[in-house]
């Protein structure tokens, strides 16, 4: 079964897909800008800013992301546009978070205050869905029309979002 889920920054996507991915048994696949930008040796608001004006940036990481996950079986596909690049998976995980609760994890995760950290994470969050209609016709602000399930993570722990994902997988492996 291949599981794609998908959310902004800071709504545990990396955290639960990586818990899933582990109590199933399955593969992780969350390559992201992130390692991209290691791997090219640049810092990641560099190249985040790169991004913006190359859309070969994203059309990269998106097909190399699929293209992991397509040459699993089993695994959990963890990206900002999992539910869309991955049309072939088996479950469709949405997850959602307020902006106020999405800037407080990543200011807990990044450092900074949080004033920085929540003008950073909106003004993000407008570049990332201006690129995705751009390159792909995709409003990510949409993902009820794709998702199979959707889940608020604001005042859930990692533990039960991915017990809630895990009994969806059960219902599905039934049917």
């Amino acid at each position: 079964m291949r599981i794609a889920i998908s959310s902004k920054s800071g709504c545990g996507n990396t955290t639960v897909s990586k818990m899933l991915a582990e109590k199933l048994g399955y593969k992780m696949i969350n390559f992201t800008f992130r390692q991209m930008a290691e791997e090219r040796g640049v810092d990641f608001w560099t190249f985040c800013k790169m991004a913006e004006s190359d859309d070969s940036i994203d059309r990269e990481l998106d097909r190399r992301q699929t293209e992991m996950a397509m040459a699993e079986k089993d695994c959990v596909l963890g990206s900002r546009l999992a539910i869309w690049m991955l049309e072939k998976a088996d479950l469709k995980v949405y997850l959602k978070a307020s902006e106020k609760t999405r800037a407080e994890r990543v200011y807990k995760r990044e450092g900074g205050s949080f004033e920085e950290r929540f003008k950073e994470t909106k003004a993000r969050d407008e570049r990332d869905s201006a690129r995705y209609r751009r390159i792909y016709g995709i409003e990510n602000n949409e993902y009820e029309k794709v998702a199979d399930l959707v889940i608020d993570t604001d005042y859930r722990r990692p533990e039960e979002i991915t017990e809630i994902i895990v009994r969806e997988v059960e219902k599905k492996k039934k049917n």
